[in-house]
């Protein structure tokens, strides 16, 4: 079981140590990510940094704190996977309701964006920055370490490689959630205490660069130095140099930037009239943005192609989120690195997302650890976008839940509950899907004991954020490769071609189904696109791919008429690169039981065609979906992400529709907040929060927060 080993090795070595002056070193160190903000003008001495770093043990106390941070609430344990890494065309809050569209605390959830700087978080902010100062101590104390040339030369710069990275993924968050924000390198002390905003493309440059470095430092996964052992917990070789493709592509792509802080002269530009028409805000990128690409394409070649690459696919798509339930660390290394959680401790992954529970079951009632509903689903659009045969499609969505409804036959639990009183359902709501990826089926019997055993308030999971998985390195060289040289050019390094990492790719989604591995987009960007979407749903990467491609408005216009058309029935509809006929798509699901077993035939689920049978049934693509009217639940699609432009106007998907009056009557009644942001298109940036910029005077909002 993976509990942060390192973290507790320390706290053992801690307690045993009679020296309490070192004790209190240590808990400094540790305790320096409880900074208040990043403008703190408190700074440690430069001899105890010195101190500190010339130890091996107390360095790796320090890069330890830098690690704990990122598991907190306001980092990867809640509001990231909960809150900020979604909003796309695939994934969705499946809790939408007029109440929640026209609340300013829930703009983020929600991407309506009806709010102002005053609801912002500033404690995801403030945590960030935490790591940004923590990394700098760090850095600058190994840098000048007498021990980082002597016999602990090889754990100390594999410790300068982490700080190294952390400092980088911190920035990277930062950037993704804000656009410019203030940069600065070195230890904070008094002199350099308010900072102005750096743009993203200096900063982007810079972290590119330290990660470059780190990759020197940082062994392959697997290897232990000095009693530290490198697994998916820690950052390695392969992930510092997989973050840095990433950035890389993300430093080469698109995203809204403010003319007045920034001239648009320097990039090359989305849509030229941005400028002129929306108050000087426009989307761009750097004119070389070719030259990311290639950093791109070295960096993931060098994992590919590397003798000493420990990473590799999991032949089985569902192992890999299993294994991710389990506490347990993947067998192929398939995923370079998770952020360390602790069962019982933190992880919202899998409580409050992931599969749907009742609010009224054992399991779930009295404030018991897994929660009643979803913060984060799929839609309809999402899963007929995958082929049938795709493997993936069931493991990423589900719309089983548990439920204490006696009105079905039901499943009765492993864990609680009798057949017939608590059990499984299928949904039929409007959003119908959660993401199947983390299962409460699939957890341990010790976390399943710790939740019966709760009086109250979430027990948490324990389970790691994976942030970059191997399959992530293969679909970026492809991307990287076909922009530079096309899909069909051997890269010598890697020794593949982008359509050969691609195809490895679809060979595990397609593991019982080959002959469909080969069956994709003959447009190769839109291939990747599909592809990138159908292998990472509810990891928190398609908003920021589709940003960075500068297709994100497109991209949920597509699915907000696709979704309405099919809850019409009556129109033909494309998803992705298919197209259902009128009437092809069923309106009512018929489904089955394993005989004697009580158990849902999952295979029986007549997903496609309106198949008559006389086993159990549901409402599927009606208009009433969940008791709800069809106009009410068009409205509702209609308004997710609507304030991410200020031109947004449903009305063209509105006229297409049966009930089209009454379809604009219910969106300009009861969402009369969510339609647009009256600013400037592209607002996929977050608000700086008011109470950072009375304290940080040269700090400024932008895009018309």
């Amino acid at each position: 079981m993976k509990q942060s080993v390192t973290s507790i090795k320390l706290l053992n070595k801690l307690l045993k140590m009679k020296n309490i002056i070192c004790y209190i070193i240590v808990l400094y160190v540790l305790l320096t990510s409880c900074s208040d903000s990043f403008l703190d003008t408190s700074a440690p001495s430069k001899q105890s940094s010195e101190n500190v770093f010339n130890s091996t043990f107390f360095a790796e106390a320090a890069i330890e704190g830098i690690y704990s941070v990122f598991a907190t609430s306001n980092c990867y344990s809640n509001k990231f996977p909960v809150y900020y890494f979604y909003n796309s065309d695939i994934e969705c809050n499946p809790g939408v309701s007029s109440s929640s569209l026209n609340t300013m605390t829930n703009d983020v959830a929600m991407a309506d964006y009806y709010t102002n700087n005053t609801y912002s978080n500033n404690g995801t902010w403030t945590s960030l920055y935490s790591v940004v100062e923590m990394s700098a101590v760090a850095i600058d104390g190994l840098r000048n370490s007498i021990a980082i040339t002597g016999a602990d030369s090889a754990v100390m710069k594999a410790h300068l490689g982490e700080a190294l990275t952390l400092r980088a993924l911190a920035y990277f968050d930062l950037v993704k959630l804000w656009g410019d924000v203030p940069f600065r390198t070195g230890v904070v002390d008094g002199s350099t205490t308010y900072a102005a905003k750096t743009d993203r493309d200096t900063i982007y440059k810079y972290i590119i660069n330290d990660l470059l470095e780190a990759a020197n430092y940082l062994p392959w996964m697997g290897k232990t130095i000095d009693d530290v052992s490198f697994t998916c917990e820690r950052v390695t070789k392969g992930y510092a140099k997989a973050l840095a493709a990433k950035i890389a592509l993300y430093a080469g792509g698109w995203s809204v930037r403010d003319a007045n802080t920034f001239s648009y002269q320097e990039t090359s530009l989305k849509h030229k009239s941005d400028v002129i028409e929306m108050n000087n805000c426009f989307v761009g990128r750097v004119k070389n943005y070719l030259d990311y690409y290639q950093i791109a394409l070295e960096q993931c070649a060098d994992i590919i192609g590397s003798s000493d690459n420990p990473h590799a696919l999991d032949p089985s798509y569902e192992d890999v989120w299993y294994t991710v339930n389990q506490l347990n660390f993947n067998s192929y290394n398939e995923d370079l690195f998770e952020v360390a959680m602790g069962m019982g401790e933190n992880s919202d992954i899998g409580n409050i997302i992931g599969m749907a529970l009742d609010k009224n079951t054992t399991l779930s009632n009295s404030g018991r650890g897994l929660g009643g509903t979803s913060y984060l689903g799929g839609n309809y659009y999402y899963f007929y976008s995958f082929d049938s045969l795709d493997d993936r499609r069931d493991i990423t969505l589900t719309n089983l839940f548990y439920t204490a409804s006696t009105s079905t036959k039901n499943e009765g639990s492993k864990y609680l509950g009798s057949v017939g009183s608590e059990g499984f359902g299928l949904v039929n709501s409007l959003f119908p899907f959660t993401i199947g990826k983390w299962r409460f089926t699939w957890m341990t019997d010790a976390y399943m004991a710790l939740v019966i055993a709760s009086t109250g308030g979430r027990v948490g999971t324990g389970i790691n954020y994976v942030d970059m998985r191997y399959s992530d390195v293969l679909l970026m060289f492809a991307e990287a490769m076909n922009e530079l040289y096309g899909p069909d050019v051997t890269n010598q390094t890697a020794g593949m071609t982008a359509r050969n990492a691609l195809e490895k790719v679809r060979t595990r989604a397609f593991s019982s189904h080959p002959s469909e591995v080969s069956n994709y987009s003959s447009d190769f960007f839109q291939a990747i696109v599909n592809e990138r979407a159908w292998e990472f749903g509810g990891e928190g990467l398609r908003k920021f791919d589709l940003i960075r491609w500068g297709i994100l408005s497109e991209k949920l216009d597509a699915a907000r008429k696709a979704m309405c058309l099919m809850l019409d029935g009556d129109k033909d509809v494309t998803i992705f690169d298919k197209t259902y006929a009128a009437g092809s798509l069923p309106t009512t699901l018929y489904f089955d039981y394993n005989s004697g077993k009580n158990t849902i035939n999952m295979s029986s689920i007549s997903w496609y065609g309106n198949v008559t049978t006389t086993a159990y049934s549901i409402a599927w693509l009606g208009g009433a979906l969940g008791g709800t009217s069809l106009a009410a639940n068009q409205s509702k699609i209609l308004v997710q992400n609507s304030g991410l432009d200020a031109t947004f106007d449903p009305s063209s998907i509105i006229n297409q529709l049966d009930s089209a009056s009454s379809v604009s009557s219910y969106i300009y009644q009861n969402f009369p907040n969510a339609i647009g942001n009256s600013y400037c298109n592209s607002r996929h940036f977050m608000a700086i929060n008011y109470s950072l910029l009375l304290v940080d005077e040269p700090l400024v909002n932008s895009y018309g927060w």
